[in-house]
């Protein structure tokens, strides 16, 4: 029995020895570059500079990598990657990039055409106003001001004093996602409704003050032809398939994983 268990132990550990021969444990002191890396890397940099790097700066992209590795290597051994957020989100998003360019093959026409027509209201061009305003300053008195301006007006004064708005006086084909921006939503709702052109408007609200407006051109909403858009719409039905690629990956590997939370931690 003795001398089976002793030949079954040599047979073990010439295995053993025969493994660590033909797959040698790497010396965390010892970096290997293979050309592949220096390929990428010199790639990325004709692809950021528009030139070839010279043989200087091949040198110094190497030294970069070659100090990076080290720096890496040494943070490893020090467990500094041990708990970080900061890593955990990046190999998670680097593990996502990767299934992500697994992905995909370019959309058929019938793919695009169906992916325009259910996400439709996302290709709409909305209407667009081009009007002139007067402004008053919420900090001098501006409702009161913008009322007897605008009874001077129906009067016929051209003598309106009114205060300097930081975004001009003028303002051309902006849509109400724009009006909003530049004044605020509760201004913007005014060009949601019945507008007459070429009409002194107001007082309107906004988030500054109050203005009165003049609009002098409207054009209307419409949805335009896929061709106009074609490549927005692959683009975003690419990013819809990223992203569904990546909500299925992550289904799949969660059913080999078993989560236990304190079901007691207080937050």
């Amino acid at each position: 029995m003795k001398t089976k268990i002793f030949i079954f132990f040599i047979i073990g550990l010439f295995i053993y020895l025969i493994d660590i021969g033909l797959n040698p444990q790497e010396n965390p002191k010892e970096i290997y570059i293979s050309d592949q890396e220096v390929l990428s890397l010199v790639s990325a940099w004709e692809s950021q500079v528009g030139r070839k790097p010279t043989d200087d700066e091949i040198s110094r992209i190497l030294n970069n990598l070659i100090e990076e590795e080290i720096l890496y290597r040494e943070a490893l051994l020090l467990g500094l990657d041990q708990e970080d957020r900061i890593i955990k989100r990046r190999l998670a998003q680097k593990i996502s990039f990767l299934k992500q360019e697994t992905l995909i093959d370019k959309p058929s026409n019938k793919d695009l055409i169906n992916f325009y027509d259910v996400n439709k209201d996302n290709y709409f061009v909305k209407p667009t106003f081009t009007f002139t305003h007067y402004f008053f300053s919420a900090e001098n008195n501006s409702l009161v001001r913008s009322n007897n301006a605008f009874k001077d007006i129906l009067a016929g004064s051209n003598n309106i004093e009114a205060d300097p708005f930081f975004l001009g006086k003028n303002f051309v084909e902006k849509n109400t996602d724009e009006i909003s921006r530049s004044f605020g939503k509760i201004f913007s709702l005014n060009f949601t409704k019945d507008i007459t052109l070429n009409e002194w408007l107001g007082p309107f609200k906004s988030s500054f003050g109050h203005h009165i407006i003049k609009v002098n051109r409207t054009s209307s909403g419409y949805y335009p032809m896929i061709t106009e858009v074609l490549n927005q719409v692959e683009i975003d039905l690419l990013a819809q398939k990223r992203d569904q690629a990546i909500k299925e990956y992550i289904a799949t590997v969660k059913l080999e994983y078993k989560v236990y939370v304190n079901q007691n931690l207080e937050y």
